[in-house]
């Protein structure tokens, strides 16, 4: 990286002061460490920024402990950063958020706050700031006996304290920050005038733009908030912020606003990603920008003839090559290219995979990012059977306005507080303490119930060498907190972090909901525990109804349908069509060693390290708030493509069924299968990248994205099998009328208010991910979306496809040995030997499985490993009672041949003899334990389908979501059949097998205590 320190910024003057350019760590979750943060300092003086702000908001003593003073451990490693950022030429900004809690009156108060920035002035501190950003704009009953206004309040505390501590660099957070949050308007606002007109001018003044995080900033929105408060604004940009969803991370440069901004500014500091590691473009791209006077005026993520893994200097337009220009490609080009040594710098890191973002209290049906529906809003959607038509769902502003008003707490849930950390006790960890009550009253937490009091010998004594506050106010010392003097705070310190170190998540408890809950169209959202926090907006959702059977809906949750032509050809609509040039669809960068084996299986060889390709892709999958990257919409748009034209295969079957591409003469088949594999090699660049991030050198890097690319490369294997299942044509020609009808990306205005940046971005959860699953035709499956994140980075993945007719012995195999872990856990540790003798081998499966490969093998899902090996296995029947008729008529008849009444296995052990027999029975029919006849009309009404799944217990280690996934395509595929419930049959003492579909989200829906069976099913 070169090192710029020395250059000037552009237009940065104001007055005699120099242009604030740098970074905010004011984001919700985990802080990032010391170590972390004097890595910044170097990056920012290698760019040519200047400033930094320590203002984590879950820093425990930076907001929810704001008044208490520093241990004597915590003032080495803030001075320390101090220090660093001194002798990088870094202003460090101290802030404190005391708004939550403070009473502005108060004498006490102020004393209170003034020992605090003393204490960090004996650091070395020479710039601070005060920020009074979310939080209630009511005054309290003492407060309103002193001031007539809440601006009056803040202005006359933040004056006193700029006056004491000697006019030094100051920054001030208003409560109404964004021109959204101003009351009743930018111009119009008594808060924003009475800052205006009353605060110190020395002091410069935050904003984030129109909104809390700004799609576009322009210099009008700028010169009318400089009128009204009669100062340049420092701009707080939270365009990189991912606090607010634990899916997204952000990755694209920095955009919408242009360098001419920079003479009508203050400032700029970017308040960027959770993640430490992940903020490198996000800070480099807008150093790049301040150093610019000119904008390219060009789209920032769609420009046709700007591919970044070809260009060169000599392809660019000669406008690009002037260091005055700022184009947001060129700069995400340059930034990556500085990146990626960091990806080979050897560092470790410690214990398991962790999201930074703040925790949220689950709630089942959980529904952490929305699949097949929308995001955080109740909308319902109407689908027909008509085979000539089909309907596509719309978004107008009011639903969306709508959407973004339901991103509030619930009464009916009780959040949960956030955790209280500490980045100043360890230079490379953050500590998490359970213990410490959180301090902030209810009404500042938006009727969160908290504690009032914190319990004394919590926290070490603080360090102070300036004058007590007790010389000049008197302290009520109840609420103070002190050690006893023996009590050495070094090592209590020490003793709570052993206690109190990040620990893992417990297991999800296995949903008790009984059938109504489940057929219920209600469902919410996990809620955030921080209160009404823009960064935390929370929601409450409905899980849609299959189509077929809504028949009733509220008015106002209505969506307005638009009738097109159904697809006969190969012709789709405007808004479905790539935006990506045919040549470009046919350009294939192959960054992979691929090889195929036999069964023509594309298996990922890792052969390389992580490339500057492999950086251009992880950032379009991971762009901006608003908009995702060219390669993000292409894999979108193919998948949307392929479905909605997969009615082509139809009419070009082989004499078995399946679509034979050697004898395929039809152009539009031709282009179908083409597109297809090439959405395969897309979805499989993606598996790559994960390997790649999972075997980088840099290990904290890994330990950060890993868990993103994680995500996405889970969401596009349910597409891409999805996709090779259709490809075998094994589907009705009214396919379109059952699957059409979920909220997607293509739903008419969604994308539109996506990218318009009228709206929040939490409003739309997930990000690009969420869009990708919402693409899978399967409603109310919010939990088959909820993984467990692997403890560790892990090359090992498992890739899902429809089964072939040469995998039968390996599920056979498969079937048995999930059979046999199950069995012993039922029957307290048998031991039978696996493999069976020849002439029994694969008694087990032909009962559990045979029937369904032999009589519907178009309706099974595998999973393989790197190694081609079946790891798991979804198999289904579209109506039980067919599906027992013949099982009945042919495959028993079968198997009653092969397995006679008298078979005795030769020299083999009891236990096995037993299970033999028993299983001899059930195919002579002298014995129904296993599966009770006919189905009772209570379940095959409803949950017509049957299932038989299973998976390895050491896949499920590795991956605990891999049955999930297994069960959410094959629920499309039987969805995309016409069916809508799911069935399973388990005997009532076989605890492991009711645990096992339990965790999938089947519940029990009727019970025959004749033959002691369970019946388990769920919608979709």
């Amino acid at each position: 990286m070169a090192d710029v320190s020395g250059t000037h910024l552009a237009a940065q003057q104001d007055g005699q002061r120099q242009f604030i350019c740098g970074v905010i760590e004011g984001f919700y979750g985990r802080p990032w460490t010391t170590e972390q943060r004097k890595d910044l300092f170097r990056k920012l003086k290698s760019m040519g920024m200047d400033s930094y702000m320590y203002a984590p908001k879950d820093d425990y003593k930076h907001r929810a402990y704001w008044r208490e003073l520093y241990t004597v451990e915590e003032a080495d490693h803030l001075s320390s950063l101090i220090a660093a950022a001194k002798d990088a030429g870094i202003a460090f900004y101290y802030a404190l958020s005391p708004g939550l809690d403070m009473t502005y009156s108060s004498q006490k108060e102020i004393a209170t706050l003034k020992r605090k920035l003393d204490q960090v002035s004996q650091f070395g501190c020479g710039a601070y700031a005060l920020l009074f950003d979310d939080i209630e704009s009511e005054l309290s009953k003492a407060d309103k006996e002193v001031f007539q206004t809440f601006a009056n309040a803040q202005v006359s505390v933040t004056n006193e304290i700029y006056a004491h501590l000697d006019s030094p660099k100051f920054l001030f957070c208003p409560t109404q920050y964004c021109a959204s949050r101003a009351v009743p308007t930018v111009l119009e606002s008594e808060y924003l005038n009475t800052l205006g007109s009353k605060l110190n001018n020395e002091i410069d003044i935050l904003w984030t733009g129109d909104k809390v995080i700004s799609k576009t900033i322009s210099i009008e929105s700028i010169q009318e908030i400089t009128e009204v408060l009669r100062r340049p604004p420092c701009i707080w940009d939270n365009l990189h912020a991912n606090d607010y969803d634990q899916k997204r991370v952000f990755l694209g440069p920095y955009t919408g606003r242009s360098p001419e901004l920079i003479p009508y500014l203050r400032g700029v500091m970017t308040n960027p990603n959770c993640e430490f590691y992940a903020n490198f473009i996000a800070i480099h791209s807008l150093a790049f920008w301040s150093r610019c006077c000119l904008d390219s005026k060009m789209d920032s993520s769609l420009c046709a003839d700007f591919k970044l893994e070809t260009e060169n200097e000599d392809d660019l337009p000669a406008e690009f090559l002037s260091k005055n220009v700022y184009h947001p490609r060129v700069a995400l080009k340059n930034a990556i290219a500085d990146w990626l040594p960091e990806f080979f710098t050897e560092k470790e890191a410690f214990g398991p995979i962790t999201k930074p973002q703040p925790q949220v209290q689950m709630v089942m049906p959980i529904i952490p990012i929305i699949p097949s529906i929308n995001t955080c809003m109740s909308l319902t959607t109407t689908t027909t059977t008509s085979t000539n038509t089909r309907t596509m769902p719309e978004v107008n502003t009011t639903q969306l306005q709508a959407l973004a008003d339901v991103c509030t707490v619930s009464s009916t849930i009780t959040p949960i507080s956030n955790a209280v950390m500490n980045s100043l006790v360890s230079p490379t960890k953050v500590v998490t303490n359970d213990e410490i009550i959180n301090p902030i009253p209810t009404t500042a937490a938006c009727n969160i119930e908290l504690p009032k009091k914190i319990p004394i010998s919590i926290m070490p004594v603080p360090i102070m060498e300036a004058k007590s506050v007790e010389a000049s106010v008197e302290l009520n010392l109840s609420s103070e907190v002190f050690l006893a003097a023996d009590d050495d705070p070094k090592s209590k310190l020490r003793e709570e972090q052993d206690q109190v170190e990040h620990i893992d998540e417990k297991p999800e408890p296995v949903s008790s909901l009984s059938v109504d809950t489940m057929l219920d169209d209600t469902s919410l959202s996990p809620l955030s525990g921080g209160g009404n926090e823009p960064m935390e907006c929370s929601s409450s959702i409905a899980s849609q109804v299959s189509p077929r059977e809504e028949e009733t809906k509220l008015v106002a949750d209505d969506v307005l349908m638009e009738s097109v032509n159904d697809v006969n050809s190969m012709h789709v609509e405007s808004c479905t069509s790539s935006p990506i040039s045919n040549t470009e669809m046919r350009e294939e960068v192959e960054t992979l060693s691929l090889r195929t084996n036999d069964n023509d299986s594309t298996l990922v060889e890792f052969t390389s390290k992580i490339t500057v390709e492999d950086l251009v892709l992880l950032c379009d999958l991971f762009y901006l708030p608003f908009e995702h990257g060219s390669r993000g919409l292409k894999l979108l748009v193919e998948f949307n493509w392929l479905k909605a034209n997969a009615n082509v295969l139809l009419h070009d079957r082989s004499a078995g069924g399946v679509v034979d591409p050697s004898k395929s003469t039809k152009p539009e088949v031709s282009e179908w299968l083409q597109r297809s594999e090439q959405f395969d090699r897309l979805c499989t660049n993606v598996l790559n990248l994960l390997i790649k991030i999972a075997n980088c050198q840099n290990k904290e890097i890994c330990h950060e994205l890993y868990a993103y690319a994680w995500d996405i490369s889970g969401a596009l294997s349910l597409l891409n099998c999805y996709v090779k299942w259709l490809a075998l044509g094994q589907f009705p020609q009214n396919m379109s009328s059952y699957t059409e009808g979920s909220y997607t990306w293509f739903s008419k205005g969604w994308k539109e208010t996506f990218m318009s940046g009228d709206q929040e971005p939490w409003v739309f959860r997930g990000g690009l991910i969420a869009d990708l699953q919402r693409l899978m035709p399967v409603d109310s499956g919010n939990d088959l979306f909820v993984y467990k994140l692997p403890e560790q980075p892990t090359a090992n993945y498992y890739v899902l496809r429809p089964y072939r007719n040469e995998d039968e012995q390996n599920i056979c195999d498969l079937c048995t040995r999930t059979y046999l872990q199950w069995e012993r856990k039922l029957d307290g540790g048998s031991q039978i030997q696996f493999p069976f003798p020849a002439d029994v081998a694969n008694i087990v499966a032909d009962a559990v499985v045979g029937a369904h490969l032999t009589l519907s093998p178009e309706l099974c899902i595998v999973a393989h490993d790197q190694n081609n090996s079946i790891v798991g296995y979804a198999c289904a029947a579209l109506d039980v009672n067919i599906f027992q008729r013949n099982q009945e008529l042919c495959w028993f008849t079968e198997l009653r041949e092969k397995y006679p009444k008298e078979l005795c296995v030769q020299d083999s052990e009891e236990q096995l003899q037993q299970l033999v027999t028993r299983f001899v029975d059930q195919f002579h029919a002298s014995s129904g334990n296993e599966v009770p006849e006919p189905c009772p009309v209570e379940v095959s009404g409803s949950f017509p389908a049957v299932l038989r799944a299973a998976s390895l217990r050491e896949t499920e280690e590795l991956d605990s979501g891999i049955v999930k996934r297994l069960l959410t395509v094959l629920l499309a595929v039987l969805r995309a059949s016409g069916c809508f419930g799911i069935h399973v049959c388990i005997a009532e003492q076989d605890v492991g097998q009711i645990n096992f579909y339990s965790r999938i989200g089947f519940v029990e829906v009727y019970r025959n205590e004749a033959v002691k069976c369970i019946y388990l099913g769920r919608r979709f």
